[in-house]
């Protein structure tokens, strides 16, 4: 069973990433976006992403890194389903060997 505050802690995640995507969408669905502006709202997710991720660049788990390290060699060389089925195997396997 789930407990209550973490649900709640999970609505709350939920409302509030909800919510940035309606107003971004509501903000500028009557407006047309130059190529510059386009290419930056192209590249936010990404950076979200990055945002996630980059504490575990340096983490003290040399799993963490070195499925890392493989996941983004799996992301230039092959599309995204490989990708991520690299990076969750690695994460895996790795977390089972070395800990």
């Amino acid at each position: 069973m789930i407990a209550l505050d973490s649900f709640l802690l999970f609505l709350a995640m939920l409302t509030a990433t909800y919510s940035t995507r309606l107003i971004g969408f509501f903000a500028l669905r009557k407006r047309t976006l130059s190529k510059r502006a386009t290419a930056v709202m192209e590249a936010a997710p990404g950076c979200v992403l990055i945002a996630v991720i980059a504490p575990y660049f340096v983490s003290d788990k040399p799993q963490e890194v070195i499925a890392i390290l493989l996941t983004a060699l799996a992301a230039s060389r092959f599309a995204m389903l490989p990708t991520v089925l690299v990076g969750v195997v690695s994460s895996g396997v790795l977390g089972y060997w070395l800990r």
